[in-house]
């Protein structure tokens, strides 16, 4: 599977999955640019480490949770390559809350940057794509489907973003670009230790049927297919990366329970 020749926009990509994308586009010889921000040092670090594999990099500071700021980043993009092939809606945030706990602030917060920021970027995204296609793809997590402690408000915006990515596969497809998302289990990363206790990333490879967590790069080498032109007839589609956790929970609580 080979990207040479693209350039990728990697939202939240200088750390955890972001980053494992972004080198995993690299190696297949994609330019990346690296989207913080908070960790300006981690996406340096992250753009060295790609342009080690011989490719290009650069990095954008923005906020996907704030539309000018997407705006800014975008046109920065059009000005400065007047292109997009791949655009890779990774980051994310939330306030791990029940649901009863909940205020508007952080409802609004957790929904703008998770679903709302893929309806911003995408719309800019396909205009740099316009004539040529290109690949969207977005991560979404297992919350979307199941109930997890203190996940409401996550759980609820990756579930938006689901939908989403449906309505803009079909609305999309007449201009060759493909939009999917992956979701992923469990993966050790340090949002992990932010919405869940320590001992979920200690114990999930008891319900995790191929005997492991997943990890940010099981996660890229998915994101990487779906780049590619073998993936051109997946669309709208939200794959699963967890290991089996999510066919195997009857299974696991069985185990559990002898």
């Amino acid at each position: 599977m080979s990207l040479e020749g693209k350039l990728a926009l990697v939202t939240g990509g200088g750390r955890g999955i972001g980053k494992a994308i972004g080198l995993k586009l690299a190696s297949q010889g994609a330019d990346v640019i690296v989207n913080f921000f908070r960790h300006r040092d981690a996406a340096l670090e992250t753009a060295k480490e790609i342009e080690a594999l011989g490719v290009k990099a650069e990095i954008i500071r923005a906020n996907v949770g704030d539309a000018a700021k997407i705006d800014e980043m975008f046109d920065t993009i059009s000005s400065k390559f007047g292109r997009l092939d791949i655009f890779i809606n990774n980051a994310a945030s939330g306030v791990g809350r029940p649901a009863l706990e909940l205020d508007s602030k952080a409802w609004e917060w957790t929904m703008d940057i998770n679903a709302r920021a893929l309806l911003l970027c995408t719309q800019r995204a396909a205009r740099l794509m316009e004539g040529r296609g290109g690949k969207v793809v977005s991560i979404s997590s297992l919350g979307s489907s199941f109930v997890l402690p203190n996940y409401t408000v996550v759980g609820v915006s990756k579930a938006a973003l689901e939908a989403l990515t449906r309505y803009l596969a079909i609305e999309l497809a007449a201009q060759n670009i493909c939009v999917n998302t992956v979701a992923a289990s469990a993966v050790a990363t340090d949002a992990l230790k932010f919405y869940f206790k320590e001992g979920l990333a200690k114990d999930s490879h008891y319900v995790t049927p191929a005997g492991r967590m997943v990890t940010p790069e099981d996660v890229a080498n998915v994101v990487a297919f779906l780049c590619s032109e073998e993936a051109f007839m997946i669309r709208g589609q939200t794959v699963v990366v967890d290991g089996g956790t999510s066919v195997g929970l009857f299974a696991a609580a069985g185990k559990g329970g002898e």
